[in-house]
């Protein structure tokens, strides 16, 4: 709103109407709490939400700064607590496994998917393609020398990589290149932790440099500035170094650094944990836990009070000064012990009144919040389904459409990329043929086409899944390579060679026999069989009258 629309609306609020007149002749008090009210109703607009005179909204500090304004200041503490919480809080801790092992798993496998039309490549020429490339991947991707520090294999990598953008929001990878025995792939994978990107010395953020990565124009990344050791490493106090990375090659265009995070706002610059709507309920809800288990353990100790008319108690004088050789020592509570008091001393016991009731009801009403947010049903972070089958089916299903989304984003960030800086070194090293994959960008896209297959969605009950999957084929709206990939994991292709060797080894040892077709000899490896369909003849009939009445 600019200032001439602001001025003419205090001035239409504050001019007096007719009814305002003659409210001011009765009561003068009145009207001028007609006039406020109708100031405060200028100023604040439709919305209550933007209403600054409510007395509920008057403590709620908001900001109103740009997405790096917003978000860079907070980053240390959030990473820290999330980092806290992820090693000490259940909760925390088990939906962060819970998302990487769904997502992530055992590692995602390549399906090389070349565009066949734009290659025009012939189809065996094309299986054959892939197979190879395939095969080349395995040989990088599965192997500890992808790993800058030879600790970690690809799936190793892809783990961590996913476990870090989830805790800290965002995580680094650099592609270093070493020449190492046994290893025909120069380049190599380093993994940077988000602490260490910042500005270079420090400095303060700019309109170009935020949070140590620096931007043109059009605000796409120019340089990543990463500091060379650790920010919280105490046992190399010296002096702070950083290392200015271009964010492409000059050469390649290939990207030298891949910055991986969820970008929720228009020129978001940094990621941000998940933990961080919820770092304040977690840390709550860990402390009542350890309060209840604690007042839970005290509960089991059975405590006896010593009631004594006795001025010094059942134990006498414990001072240093007394003679009395009797002490605290000498009184225990044992199985089945026997215990004299004297005369005048009685016993009384006291229960904390543990364990609480209302403390699973309320616990699960707030993982029920946190759930919400972390995007998983409570029933999937607790490894709890007791409603109904339904209900856990729905879970499961709503569980997976998170997962599926986040798997997409994390190949299309991480293995993608990766897999296309593979690819360039081997084709110009010349162990993968591709004729004019540098020359034509088509061409190029259509050699880095995949499928990048996860974990499982698991099953329920496996007849009806098998099921389902076996009419969705004959149906023709999916095929036996997607119903692998989404039933077991599996890759269709590799599993279809050992089912032909398996068919022909029963048949050859008498376990199985022949497929044969009606009426005719044993049929060949392979051949199609067809029954004949087998109709009513009076329906039959009564279908060619109508047939030829129309």
């Amino acid at each position: 709103m600019t200032k001439e629309e602001l001025k003419g609306k205090l001035e239409a609020a504050v001019k007096p109407t007719t009814i305002d007149n003659f409210i001011s002749k009765i009561s003068p008090a009145w009207a001028h709490k007609r006039q406020r009210a109708r100031m405060t109703m200028a100023l604040d607009g439709a919305f209550t939400g933007a209403m600054t005179s409510r007395r509920s909204l008057l403590s709620w500090i908001t900001s109103s700064g740009d997405p790096d304004t917003d978000i860079i200041r907070d980053l240390p503490a959030l990473r820290e607590r999330s980092r806290d919480l992820e090693r000490n809080h259940p909760i925390a801790h088990g939906a962060i496994q819970t998302k990487c092992l769904n997502i992530i798993g055992p590692g995602l496998q390549l399906r090389a998917r070349l565009d066949r039309e734009a290659l025009n490549m012939p189809e065996d020429a094309a299986d054959a393609w892939e197979r190879k490339v395939q095969r080349e991947w395995r040989l990088f991707w599965n192997s500890q020398e992808v790993d800058i520090s030879r600790t970690s294999s690809g799936p190793e990598l892809e783990w961590m990589g996913y476990k870090q953008t989830k805790i800290n929001g965002e995580v680094l990878v650099l592609f270093p290149r070493r020449k190492r025995t046994g290893s025909p792939y120069q380049t190599k994978i380093q993994l940077i932790e988000a602490d260490r990107l910042c500005n270079k010395d420090n400095t303060v953020d700019s309109s170009d440099l935020a949070g140590g990565v620096k931007k043109d124009a059009d605000g796409a990344p120019i340089e990543y500035h990463i500091l060379q050791q650790h920010p919280g490493n105490l046992r190399r106090a010296t002096e702070k170094k950083w290392d200015i990375i271009p964010a492409f090659g000059k050469d390649t265009g290939l990207r030298n650094v891949l910055h991986i995070y969820r970008q929720e706002r228009p020129g978001q610059t940094r990621g941000v944990p998940d933990f961080a709507p919820i770092i304040e309920p977690l840390k709550q809800l860990g402390r009542y836990t350890e309060a209840e288990l604690d007042a839970a353990v005290l509960s089991a100790f059975f405590t006896v009070f010593i009631k004594s008319e006795n001025a010094e108690g059942m134990f006498g004088d414990t001072s240093e000064t007394s003679t009395d050789a009797t002490t605290s020592k000498d009184f225990k509570l044992g199985k089945g012990t026997i215990l004299g008091l004297k005369q005048g001393e009685d016993i009384s016991t006291a229960s904390p009144g543990r364990p609480n009731q209302n403390f699973d009801p309320f616990f699960q009403s707030i993982v029920q919040q946190i759930g919400v947010a972390l995007g998983l049903p409570h029933e999937v972070i607790m490894k709890r389904f007791l409603a109904s089958y339904s209900a856990a089916r729905a879970a499961l299903l709503d569980a997976w459409k998170y997962f599926i989304c986040e798997r997409e984003w994390f190949a299309s960030k991480f293995h993608q990329p990766i897999y296309e800086i593979f690819l360039y070194e081997a084709v110009a090293a010349g162990r993968i043929s591709a004729p004019g994959f540098f020359s034509d960008p088509i061409i190029h896209q259509g050699y880095c086409g995949t499928d990048w297959i996860g974990p499982a969605k698991g099953m329920i009950n496996e007849g009806d899944e098998v099921e389902a999957a076996q009419k969705r084929v004959d149906l023709g709206i999916t095929t036996l390579d997607e119903e692998t990939a989404q039933l077991t994991g599996g890759d269709w292709e590799q599993k279809h060679p050992q089912r032909v060797k398996e068919k022909k080894q029963r048949i050859k040892d008498g376990l199985e026999a022949p497929v044969v077709a009606s009426g005719d000899s044993p049929r060949r490896e392979g051949a199609v069989v067809t029954q004949p369909i087998k109709t009513d003849p009076n329906k039959q009939d009564k279908l060619d009258k109508e047939e030829m009445a129309i």
